[in-house]
């Protein structure tokens, strides 16, 4: 029998272009699943069911009409809170956004997935206004950890994370300032794609750092990863950081393997604080794919800190007249951040853009003689839900501003990355695979040769059925 909530999305695709599964049946199970499984995980916000049996309904009656079919015909998809959705208050995991009128038109990235044949079923959790790498929402509540209900989903595309691994869906969309599409891959253990900055629009979302922010999927396969990638590419004049490249499809060199890549992986920061689980995950990738050359990446420690400046400056910017107005109705945590950011002298904020500058120019230079390098996702497995502090090197260190530690440095630059899930037991952790700009295809195609050798899946949870003691 064909299992929808364990299928992939080019597999539901194909069950329903040739009749063996209907779309209505596809998006009628994954509603009920929702219904089962989301007071437990509360991933999702909104669930737009009608909405998707009306899309499901036209798909079937294409198909009866012996009409051509998107390539994800049927697959139920799902988006972070801060993509436009038609008739919904755009939130960002807000309470002030609930107030806005709800959005006339769906984000660009949703209009590109359902014209290729994909169903969008609701809106997900998130970390208020994107500034977070927990998943916890004091508004909304904390998405909660398929593998460990317990346990922290990573954010703030936490919501995304935690329904595809879930099972609630086989394709999420989340967006990434500084990884939240790669900490909650991590922690969940799902597939996640941070695309270069500028190739996916993001017309029609909330902003955080314009200057950092990209949108990208979350999926349980490298294929289907790939493959929601590729619907949504192309330029969009709406977006004025959107590329003027045309969409440069990636599935079709998935099956290319490693001839003639030369993968590194990274020391020195990248291993400074890092668990053994995570150790262990990157030495078992490293070691499946033959690497055993290892580069300095230059001034990581530095990029981190003056990707913060940049994220506490712009942030505020965008949110002063929130926190003028109204801001007993921010998560405190986030508001005074966003203060601090504020009150941040306007030379401390040049310099670190002039640090950008200098610093993008000697990464790249180090991709002048490799084409991927292997680092760590987060420095840990899933940390429980209220979980202040961690240890990194002996030092007990904040959770909330430390998750992201591996991931900043290089969303600083907009550099591609594929996180890629390690199932280890009790909790999978991920690694990233950054490639130089625009190659998506390099990191997607290690990614590929990963999951085929068995280093790299997506687990299916063990726990699901019962929230958590005190939950």
């Amino acid at each position: 029998m064909f299992d929808s909530a364990e299928a992939s999305a080019l597999d539901i695709a194909r069950a329903v272009a040739e009749g063996a599964m209907t779309a209505r049946a596809v998006v009628e199970a994954a509603l009920a699943r929702i219904a089962r499984l989301n007071p437990l995980l509360n991933a999702f916000t909104d669930v737009t069911a009608e909405r998707a049996r009306t899309r499901a309904a036209a798909i079937d009656a294409r198909r009866a009409k012996g009409e051509p079919l998107g390539p994800l015909a049927g697959a139920p998809f799902a988006v972070k809170n801060l993509f436009d959705v038609a008739g919904l208050p755009t939130r960002a995991g807000s309470k002030i956004n609930r107030d806005r009128p709800p959005a006339l038109r769906d984000s660009p990235l949703i209009e590109r997935l359902e014209a290729a044949g994909a169903v969008l079923i609701g809106a997900l959790n998130m970390g208020e206004y994107a500034y977070d790498f927990t998943g916890e929402n004091v508004h909304d509540g904390a998405s909660r950890n398929p593998h460990d209900p317990a346990r922290m989903t990573g954010g703030s595309s936490g919501g995304s994370g935690g329904a595809v691994a879930g099972r609630l869906a086989p394709l999420a969309l989340g967006s990434d300032t500084n990884g939240s599409i790669r900490v909650p891959s991590s922690l969940c253990g799902v597939f996640g794609l941070k695309p270069t900055y500028g190739r996916l629009t993001r017309a029609r979302t909330f902003p955080f750092v314009a200057s950092l922010d990209h949108l990208g999927p979350f999926a349980r396969s490298v294929a289907d990863l790939a493959a929601c990638y590729d619907a949504m590419q192309g330029p969009d004049a709406e977006d004025p950081a959107c590329a003027a490249r045309p969409a440069e499809p990636v599935t079709p060199t998935l099956a290319a393997g490693l001839d003639g890549l030369r993968i590194a992986t990274a020391g020195g920061y990248f291993r400074r604080g890092l668990s053994a689980e995570g150790h262990s995950a990157l030495a078992t990738v490293a070691a499946a794919l033959g690497v055993t050359r290892e580069v300095e990446w230059p001034e990581a420690a530095r990029a981190r800190a003056a990707a913060y400046v940049i994220t506490c400056a712009e942030g505020a910017a965008l949110h002063i007249d929130r926190l003028r107005t109204r801001a007993k109705d921010f998560d405190p945590a986030v508001r005074d951040r966003l203060i601090a950011g504020a009150m941040m002298p306007a030379g401390m904020v040049i310099r670190a853009q002039k640090f950008r500058r200098w610093y993008q120019a000697r990464v790249l230079e180090l991709f002048e003689k490799i084409d991927a390098v292997l680092l760590p996702a987060t420095p840990c497995t899933a940390p429980r839900i209220g979980q202040e502090t961690f240890t990194l090197d002996g030092v007990e260190m904040p959770v909330r501003a430390n998750l992201g530690i591996y991931t900043q440095p290089i969303s600083f630059i907009g550099l591609p990355v594929v996180a890629i899930p390690v199932p280890l037991t009790p909790l999978p952790i991920a690694v990233q695979i950054v490639a130089a700009p625009w190659r998506e295809d390099v990191a997607l195609r290690i990614a590929c040769v990963l999951e085929k050798n068995g280093v790299a899946a997506a687990p299916k949870p063990a726990r699901t059925s019962s929230a958590p003691a005190g939950a």
